[in-house]
């Protein structure tokens, strides 16, 4: 399978070649060259598989031959080593719980996979490989656990000060090794400005072999279509095949993966793109101008973009046909007030804790059902993160009620290793320069 630039579709490159660049020099980002159809029969059964089972046939199918098919399955199942249930909390409601992998956030998918990929592809003797990342606070987290101790790789993470949560911040700063991370005075959109900018330029890419782990890289999307797949497969088991998905939504990455999923073959019958004050996405849908704002931080910071890099490929996808995009996607926004509302909300309607960004698309499916009443969807809204990550937004009651993990308990003390830059590129390649 060869992957083309969404501004030079004429351009194309191999897997590989995609993987390491990451951002093509025509700044668009890269999508395969054709969607393969997934047969009907693997859809029809999809209940019989295994979530790795699933993500091998999913793969197989869209990288084509990129990578030998023994040796695609070995990378899925070291990189998919974790479960993604889908718990039911009433009739024709449930969560897709995406936070029971290493970092505690649905980016595990993502960078645990790509990190076994450009380790395969990385021979002895090749120039080190700089892997660049801005985060608004879970991707940088699930990149520096997936890439601990790779040989050959050197991580450089990007995140904005006092915008991510503690838990976030002790995972992105706290490694060491062959991970390092800066503290931009900024915000997230700053931050991936900074990213983009040095991929671009001359100089640091005659001195450093560049990627990207950011979900801008395709490497990252395409694993993400797996728990799409695998929570329609959970559901069929349960006799239900009419599935709306509800997905906390930022850098649009999340819900671009399931529509990459729709058009393999999945049968959604809707997907609801559910934001916070960062609502670029659904002003489009409903005015029709696309007009990227700067970000605002918020509650849910995992969300704060307000220049979603993905939804190139999601116009992509629709050939930018707004009226077949809102037929299938619908835009929500939420602000820091009615989050916590659904956050208590959920607590006592279930005795379930979401994290501030679950909380949006629970609101968002809530909001969505009551106006199709006549409808017989079942509801699934995706859970990204464990709560554990977002202390601050819980009252004591909804507090007391969360487990923390060994592993959070484990960073507790931890030295930070970051980094303080201003959001100004001369001072963030200067940098890269001198910490060769």
């Amino acid at each position: 399978m060869n992957f083309y630039s969404t501004n030079s579709p004429q351009v194309e490159v191999p897997f590989k070649e995609a993987v390491f660049n990451s951002l093509p020099q025509d700044r668009g980002l890269y999508m395969p060259l054709t969607i393969p159809k997934l047969s009907d029969e693997f859809i029809n059964n999809l209940g019989s598989y295994t979530l790795p089972e699933i993500a091998f046939e999913v793969a197989k199918n869209i990288l084509a031959g990129s990578i030998p098919e023994a040796d695609l399955k070995a990378i899925i199942d070291d990189a998919i080593n974790f479960d993604a249930p889908v718990v039911k909390l009433e009739e024709d409601v449930y969560v897709l719980e995406l936070f029971h992998g290493p970092s505690l956030a649905f980016k595990d998918f993502g960078a645990r996979f790509m990190s076994r990929v450009m380790s395969y592809f990385l021979r002895d003797g090749e120039k080190m490989l700089d892997v660049l990342v801005a985060t608004s606070g879970d991707t940088g987290g699930a990149v520096a656990l997936g890439f601990l101790g790779v040989p050959n790789t050197r991580v450089t993470i990007l995140y904005p000060k006092g915008k991510v949560s503690p838990i976030q911040e002790q995972q992105l700063t706290t490694n060491g090794q062959n991970i390092r991370a800066i503290e931009v005075d900024g915000t997230f959109d700053d931050c991936q400005a900074l990213v983009k900018a040095a991929f671009v330029d001359d100089e640091l890419n005659a001195k450093f072999r560049l990627t990207s782990a950011n979900s801008i890289n395709i490497a990252r999307l395409i694993p993400q279509t797996f728990y799409y797949f695998n929570a329609y497969a959970q559901l069929l088991r349960q006799g239900k095949n009419d599935i709306v998905f509800s997905v906390p939504s930022g850098n649009f990455g999340n819900i671009g993966a399931g529509l990459l999923a729709w058009k393999m073959g999945l049968p959604v019958k809707q997907f609801l793109a559910a934001t916070n004050a960062n609502d670029t996405v659904p002003e489009y849908l409903n005015s029709g101008v696309y007009q990227p704002k700067p970000s605002v931080a918020t509650l849910s910071n995992a969300m704060d973009v307000g220049a979603p890099s993905n939804w190139v490929r999601i116009s992509h996808l629709f050939e930018d046909k707004l009226d077949d995009l809102k037929q299938l996607i619908t835009g929500y926004t939420y602000n820091d007030e009615q989050t916590v509302e659904s956050i208590n909300a959920a607590f006592v309607a279930y005795d379930y804790v979401m994290c501030p960004h679950t909380a949006i698309a629970w609101r968002a499916l809530q909001e969505w059902q009551l106006k199709h009443l006549d409808t017989k969807a079942t509801g699934v809204f995706l859970s990204t993160a464990h709560p554990c990550k977002f202390p601050e937004v819980f009252n004591e009651e909804v507090s007391a009620k969360i487990v923390v993990p060994e592993s959070v308990k484990e960073m507790e003390g931890k030295e930070s290793l970051s980094v303080p830059l201003s959001k100004d590129f001369d001072g963030f390649k200067r940098w890269l320069l001198k910490n060769a």
